[in-house]
């Protein structure tokens, strides 16, 4: 008797397929691909979003919302743009001025204008030669200081500042400044008065003064908010030019 013919076998459809063994090259590749990605999100993170998050959050800092970019004259004329700010008390804004090797400068006057005259014929160094007045607010600047250059006054570095009515989170008023160099003595174009003119790079007066103030290691905090000049050049009240970057320096002074 010839046997019977088997019938082939047929896999059990219902039978769950065990998994393909994984190779430990493998899973190494996996793992490194994984951490690959996550480094690639951890640079995107910490080198692309979070300064753009941060370059936001100080150009829209609530202090220094509708701040006006340039002062004026006694007679409304636009004068010296504004290019720095510090935050601290007046008391702070003075002392830390000091350590850094800055005077307060006089106001202008018929007897400081004749004095001023004579120092820069003599060369004889003034350092609280006088600054002109300029307009903030509504108001004349609240504190003036300076830094001589060499002997004659014609020449010095020299900030004002305007006390904001805004203040910051530990309730300590924002002061903006307005730091220039001046470079000669002569008469306003507009006034004919004694006065300084200015050279017209005014974001390297911020920066000489904003590194003078490091240096005193009294600042917790420095920043720049970028484009808070949407106009980068003009003249001021005396007729000089400026030009700038559109940046404003910002230093906070600690807290004691």
């Amino acid at each position: 008797m010839h046997p019977l013919p088997q019938e082939p076998h047929m896999p059990d459809p219902t039978a769950a397929e065990s998994p393909p063994p994984v190779r430990p090259h493998h899973a190494r590749r996996r793992l490194l691909k994984y951490a690959a990605l996550a480094l690639a999100g951890y640079l995107v993170i910490a080198y692309a979003v979070m300064p753009l998050f941060w370059e936001f959050y100080t150009h829209r800092h609530p202090a220094l919302d509708d701040v006006p970019g340039i002062t004026e004259t006694t007679t409304g004329i636009p004068g010296d743009p504004i290019n720095v700010a510090l935050v601290g008390t007046q008391t702070q804004i003075e002392e830390i001025m000091k350590a850094a090797g800055w005077y307060p400068a006089n106001a202008l006057g018929l007897e400081s204008d004749l004095k001023i005259a004579a120092d820069t014929v003599f060369d004889r160094p003034d350092d609280e030669a006088p600054v002109s007045s300029l307009y903030l607010y509504g108001r004349k600047e609240d504190l003036a200081f300076e830094k001589p250059v060499g002997d004659n006054p014609k020449q010095r570095n020299h900030v004002r500042f305007w006390k904001s009515p805004k203040i910051d989170a530990d309730g300590r008023p924002f002061w903006m400044g307005s730091a220039t160099y001046d470079e000669r003595v002569g008469f306003s174009h507009t006034t004919g008065e004694v006065t300084h003119h200015i050279g017209p790079d005014i974001d390297t007066e911020r920066d000489q003064l904003m590194h003078d103030l490091q240096q005193t290691g009294q600042l917790s905090e420095t920043y720049t908010v970028k484009d808070f000049h949407k106009v980068r050049e003009g003249r001021n009240g005396g007729g000089d030019p400026w030009h700038t970057d559109g940046g404003l320096s910002v230093g906070v002074i600690s807290a004691r």
